[in-house]
């Protein structure tokens, strides 16, 4: 468990020479993401701070007192930990404008499911009002000046907002991908290789490749079509960022006219995405999903869902939410179907579902008998596209994190050293230096 008392693991000592990193979390597996980089100017970084919301929750390790943090993307596993920093040490955190707007309410949820489910966190409801104050908020490209280095913000892909991280050291030019995706989805512009010396590149899907985006959504609407011919009701469980409302616009170009319901935290980041349409590759057709689906916000629209052609809703990865109250109604009726669009981390419901055909609900392991079916729409690059973006950027090390150390990255490691690439792969709490 995290604990904010402790004593951080970055040395104290200052750097001779090259460029040190060191991850607080995230360097050997997939989440709660956090690394500091420095050199010999003394100018010191950290980037990203979060949390795996897992059963229990991974914590980073504790940071070392740091001026400046930028901030990837919204996602909690990139964000859960930063009103620690600024509560701690006074931290100037630094994001676009829409990932800054939008972590009140990713931090306010954070919160509120700490609460429910017992966990602790090293910051309050005050903390995390109070860091909203400490944003500065940047545009992409737009070039910023930090003691001895200048950087800027990408386009990362994935999800509104996120980017890539742009840095010039006076020796090195470094880029940090955070989460990233080549490919454009519905909601995103992908990601477009910058040449470097030092590359930083998340590796989740490490030796798994994608199926064709525009092949798997054909699947995807076929077999929501067949439900629905058969009279039968789609729940689709979704993370309430990013992958909702790729769900929605795709939805949008079914032959059938689908009465679709949303519900969960997805209504409110979709209304602040549209008012950032410079984040969204096209923001008409998100409003016009949006605008065609019907809004779930009490009890008796709930009911009503439940006679609905498909519901998008939260959680992602059925860990409560109103997907849990949905599903306990629908399991009774073999008409109705599951379909699971996103990553399901180890001990959740949805990876339970999918490999047991079963979860909890309400605190009991239930059998599910309805059809469950599970889409590839992830926004994370492939194995072939983090190889050829570590190619194009001509980068001669490159460090693999937020990557599972036991299978993904020994096969991504193996691809990029082929190429005669320096490839890093760092271990928690450990410092190193790259000449």
């Amino acid at each position: 468990m995290y604990n904010p008392t402790r004593t951080t693991s970055y040395p104290s000592d200052p750097v001779n020479n090259g460029l040190r990193y060191h991850f607080l979390g995230g360097g050997e597996e997939v989440g709660n993401i956090g690394c500091v980089i420095e050199d010999k100017t003394g100018t010191k970084l950290l980037f990203d701070y979060g949390l795996s919301p897992s059963k229990p929750p991974k914590y980073p390790a504790a940071a070392p007192k740091v001026s400046d943090t930028i901030v990837t993307h919204a996602h909690i596993d990139h964000i859960g930990m930063v009103p620690w920093l600024n509560s701690s040490f006074n931290t100037k955190l630094h994001a676009t404008g829409f990932t800054a707007d939008i972590s009140k309410l990713m931090w306010n949820d954070c919160y509120k499911v700490s609460k429910i489910e017992g966990y602790p966190l090293a910051w309050d409801k005050i903390n995390a009002e109070e860091s909203q104050s400490a944003w500065n908020r940047h545009e992409y490209n737009s070039i910023n000046e930090l003691n001895d280095w200048s950087w800027c913000l990408r386009r990362a892909g994935h999800i509104p907002g996120a980017a890539m991280i742009d840095i010039q050291t006076p020796e090195k030019k470094v880029l940090i991908t955070g989460d990233f995706d080549t490919r454009n989805s519905r909601l995103v512009e992908g990601a477009t290789p910058q040449k470097c010396d030092v590359l930083f590149m998340e590796g989740t899907y490490g030796g798994k490749d994608h199926p064709n985006r525009q092949e798997e959504e054909k699947r995807f609407l076929r077999s929501v079509e067949k439900v629905v011919e058969n009279k039968g009701t789609v729940l689709i469980p979704s993370f309430a960022m990013g992958r909702s409302q790729d769900i929605l616009m795709i939805l949008q170009d079914s032959d059938f006219d689908l009465n679709i319901h949303y519900d969960g935290m997805g209504k409110t980041i979709t209304k602040t995405m549209l008012e950032h349409p410079e984040m969204i590759l096209n923001p008409s057709a998100l409003k016009l999903a949006f605008g065609n689906s019907k809004k779930v916000s009490s009890k008796s629209d709930r009911k009503k869902a439940l006679e609905a052609d498909v519901i998008v809703t939260t959680s992602g990865m059925l860990e409560g939410g109103p997907a849990i109250w949905y599903l306990n109604r629908l399991r009774m009726d073999r008409r109705n179907s599951v379909f699971i669009t996103g990553y399901q981390a180890e001990g959740t419901g949805g990876r339970m579902l999918l490999e047991k055909s079963r979860l909890p609900i309400y605190g009991n392991i239930t059998q599910i008998d309805l059809e469950t079916k599970r889409f590839d729409f992830s926004t994370h690059a492939g194995h072939k596209e983090l190889v050829d973006f570590a190619k194009k950027t001509q980068a001669e090390n490159v460090i693999l994190y937020h990557t599972d150390n036991q299978t993904a990255r020994p096969q991504l490691s193996k691809s990029l050293e082929d190429l005669g690439i320096n490839v890093h792969s760092p271990m928690n709490r450990k410092s190193y230096i790259i000449e």
